[in-house]
Parts: structure tokens; sequence; C-alpha cells
């Protein structure tokens, strides 16, 4: 004799695995979306010729020489792109020195979504307030007096829908990012690492 209740449990649980479905679905979908709304582009890229991904970047470009900006290559901008932001930064400082563990190297953005190049020590775009509050490019100087000596610097690239960013003064990095949230249609990040310790030894 066929137990009556087999069709319901038979229903419940088909019902159980539809709704399951649907969450894995709909999260996965909303994973690839950022935060306009649409696909994510995973086609940006930011590179440079001075350092590869990961790898150490020149005392050219820090303190400890001529300081100036390293030449940058962008591609794969998204047709809908209405301007660039980029900001690189340091999370690695010792908190005895920044509470937040954070110094921002570089602030800038209105950058031409055509923009294929920054040279070296030329850039596009308005530069907005590094953490030492001066509207300019500063390079890595990690203090050798503290461990670890070695630290990472992201350079950030964002695709904005938004033609043009306007402030009353320099805006910091926290601002610009305030202000582009809920704007960027694409963003990449490159990452490079220096060690004042490690060149002076070799230049000794």
């Amino acid at each position: 004799m066929i137990d009556k209740r087999v069709p319901v449990i038979v229903a419940v649980v088909l019902i159980a695995l539809g709704i399951a479905w649907f969450w894995l679905t709909t999260n996965k979908e909303n994973s690839t979306l950022n935060s306009t709304g649409g696909n994510m582009n995973t086609t940006l890229k930011l590179e440079s010729s001075a350092f590869a991904n990961g790898e150490f970047i020149g005392s050219k470009y820090t303190c400890d020489e001529t300081n100036i900006s390293p030449p940058l290559k962008i591609t794969g901008v998204p047709t809908e792109t209405k301007s660039l932001v980029l900001v690189m930064d340091d999370p690695d400082v010792p908190k005895a020195l920044r509470p937040d563990g954070v110094f921002d190297h570089w602030v800038v953005y209105n950058i031409p979504p055509t923009t294929t190049d920054f040279l070296e020590g030329k850039f596009e775009g308005t530069v907005g307030n590094n953490g030492s509050g001066k509207a300019q490019y500063t390079g890595p100087c990690p203090p050798t007096q503290y461990e670890p000596t070695t630290h990472r610097y992201f350079f950030r690239l964002y695709a904005t829908d938004i033609p043009a960013l306007n402030f009353i003064k320099a805006p910091t990095k926290d601002e610009l990012l305030t202000a582009i949230e809920g704007h960027v249609i694409a963003e990449v990040e490159l990452m490079g690492r220096y060690d004042r310790l490690k060149t002076i030894k070799e230049n000794d």
C-alpha cells in the first residue's frame, strides 16, 4: 500500500530544490554586477613597464631618487566609461605612525576615458591630496626602522560613468571614492613592492 504522504514529501523536496536553485542563480548573477547594475567588465587592464604585478618598484619612482610617478599603460576601458580615477596607497604603514595603517600616495581623477598611457612623471587628469595633504604624487618611502620593511603599493584604476567630478578643494582618496560610489563600471588593480632597507644595502 502506497503511503499517502509520499507525494507531499516529494512536492516539498522539489519546492526546496527549486528555491535553492533560484537562490544560487540569483547570487551568481549578482556577483557579476557592479555598483551601477551592469556587468562587471573584466577586460580593463593596468600595467607598468617599470615593474610587473607583485614585483619591486624601481627606486627611481621613490623618495630615494627622483620620486616621479611611474609609467602606466591602460587598456580595455569599457566603451560606456565617462572618466577614469586612479589611486595609489600603501596599506602596510606601521600603526605607530598612522592608526589606520594606510598612506595615500597618489590620487588622480577626471582622467579622459581615451587615455592609454601615463608617461613617466606625466599624467592626465586632476590631482587630489595624498596622505601628506599635498596635491601631488609622492613615491614609496617605507620607514626602515619598522617591520616589515617591504611594503605593498596598490594602484587601483576605476572606470566610472561620471563625466567630471567637481570639488571645492582637492579631495582626499576617501572623499573621491565616496563620490564615485555607485558609479563604477569596472576596476582593476596593480601592485608593486618596495623596501628602502634593501635599496640602501644594495647601494652600499
